[in-house]
């Protein structure tokens, strides 16, 4: 069993050869990656294959978060991006609480290092979602401008 198979089994994801490439295509990326991304990366051209393609690409993704091996996040562009969680940043809302930075010039999003503190939160109150986005411009397209 490969590292990516252990990793999804881990999960409670049954390791296919899609999620496992899927799984690794996430890994590497430095950015958020939305669907369309995804899609691009793996859709072979036939028309057949992009709907196939496109119902595994969607169930996947949401097997992966339902399970907590990635995020979802919203940053404002209209088109939702996932990125892997820190698999040591659970807590008891079972995600990481952290910010992501947008770049308004490249358009990438990144998740940024620093934890959120559940310390901080109101005991009686229950989160059902977190969407934590600083906007603006990322040090490489600071230095074209």
């Amino acid at each position: 069993m490969t590292k990516t198979e252990k990793i999804l089994s881990h999960h409670g994801i049954r390791p296919t050869q899609m999620r496992s490439k899927i799984y690794k295509f996430l890994k590497r990326k430095q950015s958020a990656v939305s669907f369309t991304d995804l899609k691009k990366t793996f859709v072979q051209k036939s028309e057949t294959n992009k709907t196939a393609n496109r119902t595994t690409f969607y169930r996947s993704l949401k097997i992966f978060e339902d399970k907590g091996l990635i995020h979802q996040i919203n940053d404002g562009v209209g088109v939702a991006k996932y990125a892997i969680s820190d698999e040591n940043a659970k807590g008891k809302y079972g995600t990481d609480l952290h910010m992501h930075f947008h770049c308004t010039g490249c358009k990438k999003t990144i998740c940024l290092p620093n934890k959120i503190s559940e310390d901080s939160l109101p005991n009686d109150y229950e989160i059902n979602n977190v969407n934590l986005v600083l906007k603006g411009v990322c040090e490489k397209c600071r230095q074209k401008y």
